[in-house]
């Protein structure tokens, strides 16, 4: 897909990613490859949460949040998501 994460920090109950992505590709779109490959690896990974979620529902809830970077610059988005960990 030509994604290139530049920084990530997982959260008890989200998820804060940096991605730098050909500009020709809609937002809904990247989120929707994140979620559809990760859910596929987790499941591959964890067989027992594939059984869980068959039951319940989907893995990823539907909502999301983007941002473009342009009134910031990389480097203040990586330091915040970097220091996301730090307030877990």
């Amino acid at each position: 897909y030509n994604y290139h994460i530049k920084a990530l920090e997982v959260m008890p109950d989200h998820i804060h990613i940096f991605i730098d992505v050909p500009q020709t590709v809609a937002p809904c779109d990247v989120v929707r490859t994140l979620k559809s490959i990760s859910t596929i690896e987790l499941f591959r990974a964890f067989p027992k949460l594939k059984q869980f979620y068959a039951k319940c529902g989907v893995l990823w809830s539907r909502g999301y949040f983007v941002s473009t970077v342009g009134h910031i610059s990389e480097a203040t988005v990586i330091k915040y998501i970097e220091e996301q960990k730090n307030d877990k």
